[in-house]
């Protein structure tokens, strides 16, 4: 099955479109949220206890072409059959092509034309990644959507570093694709140029003009303050193509995905609902719950009471709250259960907003419900 995606529905009163993915593992509702797999697994959870998540479960998720490279390897994943079957997962993936990975070690990464030397987090080895080779990785690791390989710059930057740094993954994005060899994925490109409207556009605009599957708006979620996240993620969607899907990377949380959503994105990767989960942060309908707080050790009621979780069907509070105090890993698993179910669930209910019109009274309630006292 070839890649597609076809808008079905724009919002009267955002620019939040509902939409369809065709990927040769299946179809995705849009906009998504795709949980972080990132070494071929949703930390803690099973593939089955993904699909049994809420709103269907998990439609695609994430995994990283960094550290799959390093460990076990593409090559060994590729003997073993692919990213899909070495992982048991019959739906989507998505693999990032490692340069944000390559962004957050940079003291042990030295940046080139030609591409990037880094010596590995693991054991010190050095390594070198081009757009070629990142491409390579991922043909050999069989995701349905594989990036292109870019450089992510840190914020804030000198406008002079943001262009050459836009200018080399221009350079970079058309390596991608002149390498590519494999029909049966989708090639997405990824926009840079920082916090400056006018880099952008001209990086969104250029970028098109090579020609891609999808196209994300990358080098967000790095520092910057909200305020300047939305207003880059407004203008940078606005010069995206009406008719590819638009993936911000790496974002966020969910008043992130809820904005975000009404400036017309379509798909959103994170891992703070799985890291957090592990941490005993929650989210929930009415804003985040810390279950460490000695207040809910002898609460019976569930994490979320408008929950329909796993974990908010089954436990307590207190029950929470033990297994986290204790160490058990059930309570790393319950939590990471209940968040992603939540994430989930917020997507569905956006999707259903939009297809009802009702975008705009749906956002005034979801932050309605984070003021009431708890």
């Amino acid at each position: 099955m070839a890649f597609g995606f076809t808008v079905l529905k724009k919002d009267a009163g955002t620019r939040a479109r509902l939409g369809k993915l065709v990927t040769p593992h299946g179809e995705v509702q849009t906009p998504v949220f795709m949980p972080v797999g990132t070494q071929a697994t949703v930390k803690t959870m099973a593939p089955e206890d993904l699909k049994a998540l809420g709103a269907g479960g998990a439609g695609i998720i994430l995994s990283n072409t960094y550290h799959l490279y390093l460990r076990p390897g593409h090559e060994l994943i590729a003997k073993m059959g692919g990213l899909h079957r070495f992982m048991s997962w019959d739906r989507p993936i998505l693999t990032d092509s490692g340069g944000y990975q390559v962004f957050s070690h940079s003291q042990l990464r030295k940046i080139t034309e030609e591409g990037v030397k880094f010596q590995s987090h693991l054991d010190g080895s050095y390594h070198f990644l081009t757009p070629e080779r990142a491409t390579g990785i991922q043909e050999a690791l069989g995701a349905d959507i594989i990036m292109c390989f870019d450089e992510c710059p840190p914020y804030p930057s000198t406008y002079d570093y943001l262009k050459e740094s836009m200018e080399m993954t221009l350079r970079w994005a058309r390596r991608c694709k002149d390498s590519k060899k494999r029909e049966d994925q989708a090639l997405f490109g990824i926009i840079q140029g920082g916090m400056h409207k006018d880099l952008r556009v001209e990086s969104a605009g250029r970028t098109v003009e090579i020609g891609f599957d999808g196209y994300a708006i990358g080098g967000l979620s790095v520092g910057e303050t909200k305020p300047l996240m939305y207003e880059a993620t407004e203008y940078t969607a606005e010069a995206m193509p009406e008719d590819r899907p638009r993936y911000l990377m790496g974002v966020g949380t969910p008043e992130d995905l809820v904005e975000c959503a009404c400036l017309g994105v379509d798909m959103f990767d994170c891992v703070m609902p799985t890291r957090n989960a592990r941490t005993g942060t929650l989210f929930t309908s009415f804003g985040k719950m810390n279950i460490k707080n000695a207040k809910f050790s002898e609460d019976s009621s569930p994490a979320d009471p408008e929950c329909t979780c796993y974990a908010c069907r089954n436990f307590s509070r207190a029950y929470l709250r033990h297994l986290y105090s204790a160490g058990e890993i059930l309570g790393m698993r319950l939590n990471t259960i209940h968040n992603l179910h939540y994430y989930l669930t917020l997507m569905d209910d956006i999707r259903k907003a939009i297809r009802e019109d009702r975008l705009t009274s749906f956002r005034r309630e979801f932050y309605h419900k984070r003021e009431v006292d708890q």
